[in-house]
């Protein structure tokens, strides 16, 4: 069980922004990530506080997200209402407003849940009584705890009804030696969606060996040809840097320490301390399950950096 969990944890993100972080522990879990449309005709101030409301809403609920899927969002349309001045000194703008709520699937730009839910700010101005009034929302409020279940059913039914097609897709991938993408789409599924979660549990374990496999015999094979050409010191230190980041539970493993082996015993005639020394200590490197633990982070960290966000939500504009 322990293995599964690390597994889930690979992280191949759609980046919502470069600046964004990506969380391991994002996998496993219905996540919902916050969007705004870009013309949300609101004051730039109302906006950011939506926007962190929005946040708030998620992360207090157990379903926050930090863009390890974009597919699944949670948005939201300002209605406003009536406006009072109140008498001062000083003389205060009191705003009605109906917020509603929306969850959906950005992909198919479906609609999955929505609420609304009123509430009233006050504030020197039109715009801080509009602040003040999305502040006032609560996020343990029933209607939207109400809204976010029926938003997390769907989003369940999704997983349920498609889980062979995500499965049948990630192999298409993984024929393609594109691994890292095939682990992200099977990592997504709920771990309450049990059913369809172990069958891609078990097809992670076996695309990462894929993965680790493919790896080994390329970098093997790049090393033993360096070798074959000049056999010397900085031969060595060269083919050394394509080796050392082999799994160690990959299949050509023990291969690769059987050839540094046979590095060693030609330095040993070269008489070089500081490169012995570091074929010595990758021969000994053979804590597997760390090293596997490891790649699985490297896997996550390298995708997040080099794959863009690639859902397009300027159709998302849900009334």
């Amino acid at each position: 069980m322990k293995k599964i969990k690390f597994i889930l944890a690979i992280v191949f993100a759609m980046q919502l922004n470069a600046q964004e972080q990506i969380k391991l522990n994002d996998f496993g879990r219905i996540i919902l990530n916050t969007y705004l449309p870009e013309n949300t005709e609101i004051p730039k101030g109302a906006k950011k506080a939506l926007e962190t409301k929005l946040s708030q809403i998620t992360t207090n609920n157990g379903m926050g997200a930090s863009a390890a899927s974009a597919r699944f969002i949670i948005t939201a349309v300002l209605n406003i209402g009536t406006k009072d001045v109140v008498p001062g000194p000083p003389q205060m703008i009191a705003q009605n407003i109906d917020v509603t709520f929306f969850i959906g699937d950005a992909v198919t730009n479906t609609i999955f849940s929505n609420t609304i839910v009123s509430v009233k700010g006050v504030g020197t101005n039109e715009n801080k009584a509009l602040i003040n009034a999305i502040k006032n929302i609560k996020p343990k409020n029933n209607e939207i705890i109400s809204f976010l279940e029926k938003g997390k059913i769907k989003i369940l039914n999704y997983y349920t009804t498609q889980c062979d097609f995500i499965i049948k897709d990630a192999e298409t991938l993984a024929k393609q030696e594109k691994y890292d993408e095939a682990i992200y789409k099977l990592a997504l599924v709920p771990e309450v969606c049990k059913e369809c979660y172990f069958k891609t549990s078990e097809l992670i374990d076996n695309l990462f060996q894929q993965k680790i496999n493919t790896d080994c015999d390329a970098k093997l094979s790049k090393a033993k040809l360096l070798w074959s050409g000049q056999q010397n010191i900085k031969q060595a230190e060269e083919l050394l840097k394509i080796i050392t980041d082999i799994n160690p539970n990959a299949s050509c493993y023990y291969e690769v320490v059987t050839f540094t082996k046979e590095i060693s015993l030609k330095i040993n005639q070269i008489e070089n301390d500081k490169l012995k020394l570091a074929l010595k200590v990758y021969q000994d490197n053979i804590d597997l399950d760390k090293k596997k633990i490891d790649a699985y982070r490297d896997i996550a960290l390298e995708h997040a950096k080099n794959n863009p966000k690639t859902i397009n939500y300027n159709n998302i504009n849900w009334r």
